[in-house]
This record gives C-alpha cells, sequence and structure tokens, in this order.
C-alpha cells in the first residue's frame, strides 16, 4: 500500500508509521519502505540518520537487493527499508532508466523475504519516487487533513493514480482516504469530514484520525504512538483503522 499525498502536512507520514505499528501488532509481518528523502518515517521508527548506509536509496540505483537493506524495528513483527538524504538525488541518477518507473517494483518481486503488509511512505510530490511507489502498490491510503484546503490538489492526485493505473500498474485499487487531525471541537472539522464524504462517499474510511498530543508527541521518542501511549486516542483510531483494512481486504478476496 502506497501511503499518499503531493500536500504536505496531512499527516503522511505520521499514518504510514502508525498503522504499519498498528498491523504488526494485529500479527502482520510489515515491512515499511521510506522513499521520502527527508526520511522522517525512519527517524520516527529510531534509525539514526547517521545509520543509513543501507536503505531505499541504494535499493532505487540498484546497488544493494532489498534483502540486504531491510532492518527490523523496536515493534515486533515491523521491519523498514530506511530513506537515505541522497534519494533526493536519485530521479537524476535513474531518470534516463529504461524502466525507471518500475525498479522499485523490480527490487520488491525478487526479495526472498516474505511481509503479510508492504507500506510505502512517499514523498509529499508526485515525482518519480512516487511513480516507483505506484508501480508496485496493489493500493493507496490518502491521508486528507481536515482543514479548509483538504480537497485542494486531491483531484490532480487521483488523476495521477488513474494516469498510473494505465500506464504501469494496472492492477491500482484506491483503498480509501483517511481524514486526520480531526479536532471534535473545532465546527470546521465536521465541515470539512461531511464535505469530503459526501463528495467521495465510500471513498472514505469510516476511521477518523483525531489530532492528538499524544500521536505529535510519539515521533520524538522514536516510537509509534502505539508503544508510546497505547491507550491514547491516536493509538486507538490507528487500531481501528488497520483492522477497517483489514477487512476491507478480506473482503476483496471472497
Amino acid at each position: 500500500m502506497a501511503v499518499v499525498n503531493q500536500k504536505g502536512g496531512v499527516g503522511k507520514t505520521t499514518t504510514a508509521i502508525n498503522l504499519s505499528a498498528s498491523l504488526a501488532e494485529l500479527d502482520q509481518r510489515v515491512l515499511l519502505i521510506d522513499m521520502d528523502p527527508q526520511g522522517n518515517a525512519s527517524t520516527g521508527l529510531g534509525v539514526p540518520r547517521d545509520n543509513r548506509s543501507k536503505s531505499s536509496y541504494h535499493v532505487l540505483t540498484e546497488t544493494m537487493p532489498l534483502d540486504e537493506a531491510i532492518r527490523p524495528t523496536r515493534v515486533r513483527g515491523l521491519y523498514i527499508l530506511p530513506s537515505h538524504p541522497d534519494l533526493a538525488a536519485a530521479e537524476m541518477e535513474i531518470g534516463s532508466s529504461e524502466g525507471r518507473t518500475r525498479i522499485l517494483s523490480q527490487a520488491v518481486e525478487a526479495a526472498e523475504s516474505g511481509f503479510d503488509y508492504v507500506l510505502i511512505d512517499c514523498p509529499p510530490s508526485l515525482n518519480l519516487l512516487t511513480l516507483n511507489a505506484l508501480a508496485v502498490a496493489r493500493s493507496i491510503i490518502v491521508p486528507l487533513q481536515c482543514e479548509f484546503f483538504a480537497l485542494e490538489g486531491l483531484s490532480q492526485l487521483l488523476k495521477t493514480v488513474e494516469m498510473a493505473k494505465a500506464g504501469i500498474n494496472t492492477k491500482l485499487a484506491i483503498d480509501g482516504v483517511v481524514l486526520t487531525m480531526y479536532d471534535k471541537r473545532n465546527r470546521l472539522s465536521a465541515q470539512v469530514a461531511d464535505d469530503v464524504r459526501r463528495h467521495l462517499g465510500r471513498a472514505v474510511f469510516d476511521t477518523v484520525i483525531p489530532r492528538n498530543v499524544r500521536i505529535a508527541e510519539a515521533p520524538s521518542f522514536a516510537e509509534p504512538v502505539t508503544t508510546y501511549e497505547p491507550a491514547s486516542q491516536g493509538a486507538k483510531a490507528y487500531r481501528r483503522l488497520a483492522r477497517e483494512i483489514l477487512r476491507k481486504h478480506a473482503a476483496r478476496k471472497k
């Protein structure tokens, strides 16, 4: 699953981290691939910036197989392929390569490590790194912040997904839009949520992620909120989202 939104500050990386941890908590073997040069997902799961000599950059530039670059996290059952600052230059390095949008896909297909779920934290832009994620993903999850400009840019993102589906990955589907940073004390949050559901209907997850101080604090301790403060409203919300996704995927298989 690619966690994608070209708009920054919508809770994309936070969702990638905490959804991955919640799925692992539900006895799924999970790999989180950090494809964002900022590397916040890697930092948030305890991989120091000076300890990323094996990373998604090395996999994407085909200097290292994926199996060699992944590492376990402190969360049982959750593994990560860290990002590296040089990933920002990877577009230039692979831009002229034949099959440049399918390098990550080929690396995942060649890997021998088996996972129930692979989540990809994409950069906040619709670039070649994101296209590599869309080429390998079976589905996408779109975090959408409950603020005034929530729907701005969403149509462009959905158009890009349709182009990717037509051009590089016919199996790509939209799992859903997850509303993030919902503040029940704020009338605007409710209005935005209603507006998004009116426009997108069943494409929006039932689970809503609240604006929660524990979610915001957890990355500074290099933990997902599910281990940092397991009883918090934020942790409970991400567990609900994980269960909703598992139910949705189980229904698809019937």
